[in-house]
């Protein structure tokens, strides 16, 4: 952590992701959105733009990107929106994205995603989630760290969820092969996981300028939810105490993001955990809100790099 003044702004969970860039100006900055071609990733990519930003979206359908880039240009006159394909379960795919880049790196917004999906596993027998939520981000992150080190005050943005408070990384089977699959365990150990990279990257690589902060960007009907219904997900919010969801908007969704990545007023910090625009305390008994002490340990942060080192080196 930089400081222990916690980063208070004006905005609200009613924040979109354009206000937030309002009075900003990108010009010159470059910035990679994985699930930029959807969901509050293309709306994180178009707040970015619209400041003038260089956006690259990181997406598994380069068609659907293609789209999403062409729809930005549109709406914001900015055309220097690229498309790449990235598919996030697949470290050869990571690798090759690393490769083509050239150049610093000032915005990475680590986005993509899967929710409470099916049991999958990659072709290494990883669980999908954990796979794709963190380890493909973790490859990214890492590999493009000497294009984020050159932009001399770059900054990462893990997308979390409040669902991490379901679950820490359970070192001892991550992959659930002793434990029977839960799709709502193994999605929270996941989100965990992204609000620890925060922590051991900000610790890792503040000397190099380079400054991490996780987020929690609120419940917004995308593509995410593809395998759970909207019943389903108030269900699950009800039983932790939550009630009924709050739905935002891509674009209030997006806000969050959008605020990590550029806003001054988070310049200089990393480590910390958002939510609705504002930098969230602990976690506290019966609510959904906050961080979960454990997301923010920083001996299983450490613990979990080791551990990812280990999963890339095979």
């Amino acid at each position: 952590m930089t400081t222990s003044t916690p980063v208070s702004t004006p905005y609200s969970r009613e924040t979109t992701a354009l206000e937030v860039v309002r009075d900003l100006d990108l010009t010159g900055r470059r910035a990679v959105v994985t699930g930029g071609g959807s969901g509050i990733g293309v709306e994180t990519a178009r707040a970015l733009a619209a400041a003038g930003a260089d956006v690259t979206l990181a997406v598994r359908n380069p068609e659907a990107g293609q789209r999403a880039a062409a729809e930005i240009t549109g709406t914001t006159g900015n055309d220097r929106i690229l498309v790449a394909p990235l598919d996030l379960a697949d470290l050869g795919s990571v690798a090759a994205f690393v490769r083509t880049w050239d150049g610093p790196l000032h915005m990475l917004v680590n986005n993509a995603g899967i929710m409470a999906s099916p049991e999958m596993r990659t072709e290494q027998g990883w669980e999908m989630q954990f796979a794709t939520n963190h380890l493909g981000h973790f490859a990214l992150a890492t590999g493009l760290r000497p294009a984020l080190a050159a932009a001399e005050g770059a900054r990462i943005v893990s997308v979390s969820s409040a669902a991490h408070l379901r679950s820490p990384v359970v070192f001892e089977d991550i992959h659930f092969r002793q434990r029977p699959y839960d799709p709502w365990e193994a999605y929270g150990q996941s989100k965990t996981a992204n609000v620890l990279f925060a922590v051991d990257a900000t610790r890792r690589w503040a000397d190099d300028g380079i400054f991490t902060n996780a987020l929690m960007p609120g419940a917004i009907r995308t593509n995410l939810q593809r395998y759970i219904s909207d019943e389903e997900l108030d269900r699950m919010r009800a039983q932790s105490g939550g009630g009924t969801a709050y739905w935002k908007t891509p674009e209030q969704g997006a806000a969050t993001s959008v605020l990590v990545a550029a806003s001054p007023l988070v310049a200089g910090v990393g480590g910390r955990y958002f939510e609705d625009c504002q930098e969230a305390g602990p976690n506290q008994p019966g609510t959904r809100t906050g961080y979960a002490p454990y997301a923010r340990d920083p001996e299983a942060a450490e613990r979990l790099w080791e551990v990812s080192e280990e999963h890339l080196r095979g």
